[in-house]
């Protein structure tokens, strides 16, 4: 295990009409004027955000909105909201919605105080050294950003699609987090959302570090969690405990309590970045694409962590228990086993594409795709197998089919 700070204060308030103690909340952080941060409409026409005001305003707070965050947030958005921000003057920020309209608020948030281009941050030409502070009221289980010190911003001059982590000053003060707000999303949302949450965990377990049974046993816990969940959750939009269990698992997914004292991956997360960034499709969906393809590339190349997940998450029968007593033949058909269970339970219980002709890319431009993958990450990257172009191009030929 390695060396590893873990700083995660976000104060999460968690149950039904949870919503109404935002005001009281964000009174409790320092709060004198709130920028709300908010999405495409639905906050508004479900009277959520009726709700959201009149806790705030019941406190003595005001408020400013910005709507229309769309999915796959875009940099002219935050620029509209610092903007607002600073027009404004306001002192806290609070995102009601899911991983975009968070992300949004987190890079309005770090560029406020900053005499520069917020994007410097995302192209490490800059440090965030401080931040105003967010909150969340969270309605869509997927990002992980309401627990989280990350944000993914795209620049739509050039179709870059980044992130930044700074968990120090970017994690939410508080987190409002009720699963009945979640009731009314559209099953695909759902299902992308579950398949994002996925993966991150899936980011975090694919490491070849040394002695995290801990982070391993943990992760492999709660993707067995994920699955028991998301049928329940599928088949009956309503169930509240699926529901609870599923924005759980979201959260902790991401806040890096299973990744601590490991190195991360992320590189799938990197390959589907440029799928949304040039195709513009849903990140869950993309993942839930590209996913069962690097496990296969990992199945032949990189197996045994693989392997271990095929047995331990998806009951894939072995000679041996531990991964490491297995041929390498066995280990590899082990492996492959364990990546066509994960593609079965995107494809049959969560309803998503598995190749990119279902996600609606038939004629990918793999030559755009990797070019630009590898200027932003780098000619070689990845920690769990080094990447190279011509790697990455297989991998994306591999979810062709």
């Amino acid at each position: 295990m390695n060396n590893f700070t873990f700083y995660s204060p976000t104060e999460f308030v968690f149950g039904k009409e949870t919503e109404k103690q935002a005001g009281t909340l964000c009174k409790k952080y320092g709060a004198k004027k709130v920028l709300i941060v908010y999405g495409g409409g639905s906050a508004k026409k479900s009277g959520l955000l009726d709700r959201v005001n009149a806790s705030l305003h019941s406190e003595g707070l005001e408020t400013v909105e910005l709507g229309g965050v769309r999915p796959n947030p875009t940099d002219d958005k935050v620029y509209e909201g610092i903007a607002l921000a600073r027009q404004e003057a306001v002192d806290f920020i609070l995102a009601v919605g899911g991983g975009s309209v968070i992300d949004t608020a987190k890079s309005i948030a770090a560029g406020v105080p900053y005499d520069g281009d917020f994007w410097d941050f995302f192209i490490q030409k800059a440090a965030i050294t401080t931040a105003l502070p967010v909150a969340t009221v969270l309605t869509i289980p997927a990002a992980g950003s309401e627990g989280s010190g990350n944000a993914v911003i795209t620049r739509l001059a050039t179709l870059q699609k980044l992130g930044v982590k700074q968990p120090m000053l970017l994690r939410p003060k508080f987190s409002i987090m009720n699963p009945e707000l979640t009731y009314t999303l559209p099953a695909w949302q759902t299902a992308s959302g579950i398949a994002d949450m996925m993966a991150h965990i899936l980011e975090r377990y694919l490491s070849n570090t040394e002695d995290v049974m801990i982070g391993d046993r943990l992760a492999e816990g709660m993707l067995l969690a994920i699955i028991d969940a998301a049928p329940r959750v599928m088949n009956n939009p309503e169930d509240y405990g699926a529901r609870a269990n599923i924005m759980w698992s979201g959260m902790v997914a991401h806040n890096d309590t299973c990744s601590a004292g490991r190195a991360e991956d992320w590189s799938t997360h990197a390959m589907e970045h440029e799928l949304s960034a040039l195709y513009d499709v849903t990140h869950g969906a993309g993942l839930a694409v590209m996913f069962p393809a690097f496990l296969t590339f990992m199945a032949e190349h990189h197996p045994a962590k693989v392997a271990q997940l095929a047995m331990r998450v998806f009951h894939v029968a072995a000679s041996s228990d531990d991964v490491s007593t297995l041929t390498d033949e066995e280990c590899r058909e082990v492996a492959l086993e364990g990546t066509r269970r994960l593609r079965a339970f995107f494809k049959d219980v969560l309803r998503l594409p598995v190749t990119l002709p279902q996600l609606g890319i038939d004629t990918p431009d793999f030559d755009t795709l990797v070019r630009k993958l590898h200027e932003n990450k780098g000619q070689t990257f990845g920690t769990y197998y080094p990447l190279t172009p011509d790697i990455t191009r297989e991998i994306y030929e591999i979810a062709m089919n």
